[in-house]
């Protein structure tokens, strides 16, 4: 089984020092995979997959370098993909394994560039739709609650002259009716 030749340094840190020779523009994953698994002493790769995979993904660049100049004749003959062409073709060819690039370490398809656009942001139409359907939903609760409490501070009055009668029906009982405790209940 074959490793990388970075030694111990980590595929991020060879990242970011190629970031740095290449002043400050992050590399594409392509040249990151030949640095880190060329052989410095041959030159080659002696991995075989990654060998493989980098042939492949040349040879994918080539036809769509020539593919986009035989579209552009008037083109003054760039040669180069950008970046972020490079790393889709790279990200779409490598083999994945538990969710992981072979041969890019830990990262992944899914963090974005520093060209790709920015998250887009909801509608504002939208989110004053939400804001009207929860204010209408807040005001029917608080409609539900006051009718319950006006039932209840009606059944309490019901309640006080039911007792009412009953005492003066017979007022030589002595009897407390039981009643469940209420701060705002006063016994006459």
């Amino acid at each position: 089984m074959y490793v990388h030749n970075l030694g111990a340094q980590s595929l991020a840190s060879l990242g970011d020092r190629l970031a740095e020779e290449n002043e400050g523009e992050p590399v594409d994953h392509l040249r990151l995979i030949k640095t880190a698994y060329t052989n410095k002493k041959t030159g080659e790769i002696d991995d075989g997959v990654v060998r493989d995979v980098v042939t492949l993904i040349d040879s994918q660049m080539e036809q769509e370098v020539s593919q986009l100049q035989t579209e552009d004749d008037d083109s003054t003959g760039s040669t180069g993909l950008p970046r972020v062409r490079i790393n889709q073709i790279v990200e779409a060819s490598v083999p994945k394994k538990k969710g992981r690039l072979f041969g890019l370490a830990r990262r992944s398809p899914s963090v974005p560039s520093a060209s790709a656009p920015p998250p887009s942001y909801v509608d504002q139409e939208v989110l004053l739709s939400q804001m009207r359907d929860k204010d209408a939903r807040i005001s029917a609760l608080e409609s539900m609650v006051a009718s319950q409490e006006a039932g209840w501070e009606a059944q309490r009055k019901l309640n006080e002259q039911m007792m009412a009668m009953m005492r003066s029906m017979n007022p030589n009982a002595n009897v407390d009716f039981p009643t469940m405790p209420d701060p705002d209940f006063q016994t006459p």
